[in-house]
């Protein structure tokens, strides 16, 4: 049996982990087996650029926190070699880098993930990653809201610059 300064670390990062899970907006469980250190450093590296959270954890620790936390059906995949990539902000980005990062190397796996406390599979995780930037879709949202102001305005435009047209002809017939 552990010793009790033992088991209130690991009752500690259960608790730093169920957090950690509650807080995040979105988080990808992946299968870093045969990756070298420095291709693991340059995907740290990316990961904190983009604002995402990414550790090593312990399958049973996990599983303890993620029921904490409310994340059901992570059980199964809480075995071999698991690290877990979260944000905070943007749900998208730790399955779009991930997502590139296991295209690009075969042993590399995306195990499960989930958005806003639902559990989605690794179909639905690539899906995620393929869904543009945040910042692309406000921009697409604004476009589309801008459209019909802008054809208003150049039908209008339009529309006074033919009858000021029609008039000047007007006066410059009555001129001669």
């Amino acid at each position: 049996m552990p010793s009790a300064k033992i088991l209130e670390q690991k009752k500690q990062i259960v608790s730093d982990l169920t957090d950690k899970l509650r807080r995040a907006s979105a988080g990808v469980f992946v299968d870093y087996r045969g990756i070298t250190v420095e291709e693991d450093t340059k995907l740290r590296a990316e990961m904190r650029k983009a604002g995402v959270d990414y550790a090593v954890v312990k399958n049973t620790l996990t599983r303890f926190a993620a029921k904490d936390a409310g994340l059901e059906g992570l059980d199964e995949i809480l075995n071999g070699t698991t690290a877990l990539a979260v944000s905070y902000d943007d749900p998208v980005a730790p399955a779009k880098i991930l997502n590139e990062y296991a295209a690009k190397h075969e042993n590399f796996k995306i195990k499960m993930g989930f958005v806003e406390g639902k559990v989605i599979t690794p179909a639905e995780v690539k899906d995620l990653a393929d869904l543009p930037s945040r910042e692309v879709l406000i921009a697409t949202v604004l476009g589309t809201m801008n459209a019909p102001v802008t054809g208003l305005v150049t039908v209008l435009n339009g529309t006074i610059k033919g009858l000021a047209v029609a008039l000047n002809a007007i006066a410059e017939k009555k001129a001669e």
